[in-house]
Formats: C-alpha cells, sequence, structure tokens
C-alpha cells in the first residue's frame, strides 16, 4: 500500500473524530482522555469530548463521573479512563518516594483510618481534620501536606478518585484488587494503548511516550523489552513518509475520507497531541503558550487548533465576555477559500456555544 501525507492527514482526523456517542462510550473507544485545569473557555476534557459524545455540556464528565464506570490516573499523563485499565496501572511498585511521604512518614496511615471512617473525602475537610502543615509541590508552589500525601495515595493505588466538587477531586478507598497481569502483558497493552490513541503516530514518537509511561506502573526493562517486541509483531503496521516511520494498528485501514467539517480542537487533544506529526502532516509549528510570557506569545493563550477538512489551517482564541463567546481565527497560511469554510466555521462556533451554554 502506497502511504502519503495526505492519506496520514485524513486517517489522523477521521480515526479519531468519530461519530459521536456516549460518554463512557466515548472514553471507552479514545481509551484516554488527558485532564488539565485551565479553562479558556472550557477545561481540556471538555473540549475534547464535545466532539466525540452527543449533546455534551461542559461539565458533563465532573456531573456524570460517579454513575460511570470511569477512572481517573495516570499513564503517560494525567486523565480519564475506563476503569478496566486500572489492572495496567496497578500495582505500582513503591521504589520512589515522594516528598511529602519522606517529610510526613506517619501521615499515610492516619489519612487511610480517616477516609476508611469518613467515607468520600474533600482535600479541605482532611486539612481541617489533620492539620495544615505545608509541603513544596511539584510545580514550585505550597500545598497542604494531606493534599500531597492523598495524591500519593491515589498514585499507589491506596485511594480512587470517585468524583469532583468544582474541579477538585474527593476521595475514597480504593476498590478491592484484582488478579495483577503480568509484567510483560501490563507493559504491551499500555503501549498499544498509545498507539491507538494517536495513530499514525511516528516510530520516534511511540519511543518517547513509552519513556513516559508512569515508571513504577512498568519497569524499564519490561517497557523495553514488550516494545522491541511490538515493533518486531504484526500487530503494528508502518510505512515510510519523508524518511518519517509512521506505525498504527494493523488492523485498521489507514485509507479513510475526512469528512468536510470545522473543528476547534483543544490543545491536548488527540489528533493535535504529538507536536512532532503535527508539523510533519500539516506543515507548521503549534505552540502551547499558555505558560509563556505574554509578550513571546504568537498564538495567544489558550489557541484552539482549527481543523477543516484533513487540514490544521490555524488557530482561534476563544473566550466569554458576559455570557457571551467570541472566536477569533488565525491563520498558518491563506485562510481556506470559498463560502464552504465560512458556513463550517459558524456551525463549529455555536456548537461550541451551545456546549458552553452561552450566546454568540
Amino acid at each position: 500500500m502506497k502511504v502519503d501525507v495526505k492519506m496520514l492527514r485524513a486517517y489522523a482526523v477521521a480515526r479519531t473524530l468519530f461519530a459521536p456517542t456516549g460518554l463512557a462510550e466515548a472514553i471507552h473507544k479514545l481509551g484516554f482522555v488527558q485532564i488539565d485545569p485551565i479553562r479558556a473557555p472550557a477545561r481540556a476534557q471538555d473540549l475534547v469530548l464535545r466532539h466525540r459524545v452527543m449533546d455534551y455540556r461542559v461539565g458533563d464528565l465532573e456531573r456524570q463521573f460517579a454513575s460511570l464506570p470511569l477512572a481517573e490516573d495516570f499513564v503517560h499523563v494525567y486523565g480519564v479512563m475506563p476503569r478496566t485499565m486500572l489492572p495496567l496501572l496497578h500495582p505500582r511498585t513503591r521504589e520512589g518516594t515522594w516528598r511529602v511521604e519522606h517529610e510526613h512518614p506517619a501521615l499515610s496511615k492516619a489519612i487511610l483510618a480517616h477516609v476508611e471512617r469518613a467515607g468520600p473525602t474533600h482535600p479541605r475537610d482532611l486539612a481541617r481534620a489533620l492539620g495544615s502543615a505545608r509541603i513544596v509541590n511539584a510545580w514550585g508552589g505550597s500545598s497542604a501536606a494531606t493534599t500531597r500525601m492523598l495524591e500519593a495515595l491515589h498514585y499507589r493505588g491506596d485511594l480512587r478518585v470517585v468524583r469532583r466538587d468544582k474541579g477538585i477531586k474527593i476521595y475514597d478507598r480504593a476498590l478491592p484488587a484484582r488478579t495483577p497481569l503480568s509484567p510483560m502483558v501490563r507493559a504491551r497493552r499500555l503501549l498499544q494503548l498509545l498507539v491507538r490513541l494517536y495513530a499514525p503516530l511516528p516510530a520516534v514518537s511511540l519511543r518517547q511516550l513509552a519513556v513516559m509511561l508512569a515508571v513504577e506502573s512498568v519497569s524499564e526493562s519490561d517497557r523495553r523489552l514488550a516494545e522491541e517486541r511490538l515493533h518486531r509483531s504484526s500487530w503494528l503496521a508502518r510505512a515510510v513518509v519523508d524518511e518519517v516511520e509512521y506505525v498504527w494498528p494493523a488492523d485498521e485501514n489507514p485509507r479513510i475520507t475526512a469528512p468536510p467539517m470545522v473543528r476547534l480542537l483543544a490543545p491536548f487533544d488527540p489528533l493535535v497531541w504529538d507536536r512532532r506529526r503535527f508539523a510533519h502532516l500539516w506543515g507548521w509549528d503549534y505552540r502551547f503558550e499558555a505558560y509563556m510570557p505574554p509578550p513571546k506569545r504568537r498564538y495567544g493563550y489558550y489557541a484552539l487548533p482549527l481543523l477543516w477538512r484533513d487540514r490544521v489551517v490555524g488557530w482561534a482564541n476563544a473566550a466569554v465576555l458576559g455570557g457571551r463567546l467570541t472566536v477569533v481565527p488565525g491563520f498558518a497560511g491563506r485562510p481556506p477559500r470559498g463560502a464552504a469554510f465560512g458556513r463550517a466555521f459558524e456551525r463549529e462556533v455555536a456548537s461550541l456555544a451551545q456546549s458552553l451554554a452561552v450566546t454568540i
């Protein structure tokens, strides 16, 4: 099969922007949705799901999470996934020690005992019950030691997130553990998850994603061996385009036509997540600039990649002021010609406004 950039673009778009379905079904089909706290105009998980879930409204994930077979956890980044994925991540080894575990060695037992008595626990209530000692967090600021220990216990698999209250994680004891999978099975299935999430994927990007896997879920030696076996297996299809080796699941057909639609994508949408692939398939370098000083931004604080058919033709900055949505597009080259793009863009802006429950 002859594969070129145009085929890869259409395949990438059509396979991930599937027909909208139910919330749990969409997350199961994706396998994983990254969570990010920035709301501009909505959180990344809401922006990802609104394209893939029927009649999705911003906040539906948080509102429905407790009633669905979903879990929050860390794979290569933090996000939400089907609960059936947890055996791929747990049990994690305890070789690494979080700073809060080192500085407050008795706190974990106190927290587990409190949650056992009280049930689902808000970090604020826990701090009131056990004290509000502070500790440096992963971002250089400070957090309550109890909050950081909740995160550590969640990462270890002792606690789970049962719901969120205005974005704040509410924790309870973890569900009973299932029989652990073998390390090689876990490593192989996690790698396959990453391929299905981001295919078609440059082989070098898959190697980098493999390194990002939670090191305490899969040892480096098991991950390396599983990666070598996966690359030698018939599970992967591959092709070289412009001297870039791409891989994808062999049971998928890359000959897919992208629908004629405009989509405003989240910066962490699976379609645009890999910036190496983005630059190759669409010919320009998109950057996430929320953490850059304003004078250095080219695209904007939270620029949304702008998809038209099988091309990401630019970006847009969206804001809600006084209950009204404004969307200002920018283009990486010449704007698309013809009335079809304009009509599709208006429909997408109206769809975003409906999801946000605002006017335009």
